[in-house]
């Protein structure tokens, strides 16, 4: 019993191991965002325009009134990882404090400081979007000047200063990390959100689990949802060994990683897609698609039609499409059956002439367009063919490698390629532009490397 347990639970870690079928590893160079994230939000000249309007359930600073706040300086923002947490950040800023001072005159406050918090990156429990939420806000005093009169009771003017700013600027400018943050979560809203495949289905990008944060980058963990139209969700397979990162990349660069499996998974919404039909007798460089050049390779066919009959062509996609990847090189696996029937009169059913069971591979070239992922296939190789039924007789299939083969490039694998064209759906994170990533392929994974230029 002890054993079927073991062996239970060692099934399950396997799986655990190989579920994520696509990995993010924002680098530093991505996160920098939050510093754009501010500037767009405008959010410091916001909260000082609110400084001066009387808040509901607020006590007015004694020894000021009327007071504004104005210039404030343009933040300077550093961000530095917090392996386990997520993101320390301190803002650098100044600004102008006026108002009418307790001695009734005309006040001015010119400070410089930096403020500093935790932003901890978390997975929303409702949600389950990330999400980054900030603690342990402190302001710190660079400097500070003052148009009061520092000869006339310097120790009160000097207790009046700290008391005013120690209360004025926590309530202003750790509302303001708040509101960044709330900014930047808006941008993570839409990663979950079902991303549709043309008509067949849609892909969710759902996390694994919490982020993780090292001293270099946070890792975001995905088990993308496949599901199609009908509503059926299809499983990945299991590969055995995680997605990992190359070790080749900049430390402190982003990159997004697609496995194998999940590029399956997304292409077996569009299987019924990939079925063909050619009724056209002329077809780029290919000879004429009639029965006299089909009699070329198979002479049992001028038996049966002494006279040229047009051809019909049918390929059935009836195993799932597979992707294979090893470095440098990606591969389509398609296997099915080609059936050719003869054309007769108009109005009746066109004769079958023989099925084939084939497999066969494209080569995938890749690339991205419109933030979405985009394929485009040739022939590698024709592998096997081999003849299910014939109504000519027996024959050798074999003959006919060099005419199937030319009849999937010119014919078979346009009709692919427009299929493929509809794209696969990228994560929507952070406006990410990903027309600008380079791509790689290594062993059983797809690497996008990031770029913001």
């Amino acid at each position: 019993m002890l054993w079927i347990l073991c062996l239970a639970l060692c099934g399950l870690l396997t799986r655990t191991q190989a579920d994520p079928g696509a990995l993010l590893r924002l680098g530093m160079d991505i996160m920098n965002q939050v510093q754009s994230a501010m500037e767009e939000s405008h959010i410091l000249e916001k909260m000082a325009a609110e400084a001066g309007k009387k808040q509901p359930g607020v006590k007015p600073i004694k020894g000021i009134t009327n007071m504004k706040v104005k210039d404030v300086k343009l933040p300077v923002i550093s961000l530095s990882f917090m392996p386990g947490v997520g993101i320390f950040q301190c803002v650098s800023t100044g600004m102008t404090i006026t108002g009418k001072s307790f001695i009734g005159k005309n006040m001015e406050i010119i400070v410089v400081l930096n403020i500093t918090a935790t932003n901890r990156f978390l997975q929303d429990e409702e949600t389950g979007l990330p999400k980054f939420k900030s603690e342990g806000c402190e302001v710190t005093l660079v400097s500070v000047k003052t148009n009061l009169p520092s000869n006339m009771m310097p120790n009160v003017i000097n207790k009046f200063l700290d008391s005013t700013l120690h209360k004025v600027l926590p309530g202003l400018m750790c509302p303001a990390i708040d509101a960044v943050l709330v900014y930047v979560n808006k941008k993570w809203a839409n990663l979950n959100a079902p991303i549709p495949v043309g008509q067949m289905g849609s892909v969710k990008y759902v996390l694994t689990s919490i982020p993780t944060t090292t001293a270099s980058y946070i890792q975001v963990d995905f088990s993308p949802v496949v599901q199609q139209q009908e509503g059926n969700t299809i499983e990945l397979a299991d590969a055995g060994v995680a997605p990992g990162f190359p070790e080749d990349y900049a430390e402190g660069s982003s990159q997004l990683l697609l496995s194998a499996a999940f590029l399956t998974a997304e292409l077996a919404l569009l299987q019924k897609s990939f079925d063909l039909n050619v009724h056209e007798t002329m077809i780029g460089e290919l000879p004429p698609q009639t029965t006299e050049t089909l009699a070329g390779f198979i002479p049992e066919v001028v038996e049966a039609y002494p006279k040229p009959k047009p051809l019909v062509t049918q390929i059935r996609i009836n195993k799932p499409p597979k992707v294979s990847m090893k470095t440098g090189k990606s591969l389509l696996h398609l296997h099915g059956t080609l059936e050719m029937f003869a054309v007769r009169r108009r109005g009746k059913a066109p004769v079958p002439l023989f099925l084939l069971e084939t497999h066969f591979n494209l080569k995938i070239q890749y690339s991205v367009s419109e933030d979405r992922l985009q394929m485009a296939t040739s022939l590698d190789r024709l592998l096997s063919l081999s003849r299910r039924s014939s109504s000519i007789g027996a024959f050798d299939e074999k003959e006919l490698t060099g005419f199937i083969t030319d009849f999937l490039q010119e014919a078979y694998i346009p009709a692919v390629n427009d299929v493929l064209h509809v794209g696969l759906p990228l994560p929507d994170f952070l406006d990410m532009n990903y027309n600008l990533a380079e791509l790689d392929v290594v062993r059983n994974t797809l690497v996008l490397d990031l770029k913001l230029d």
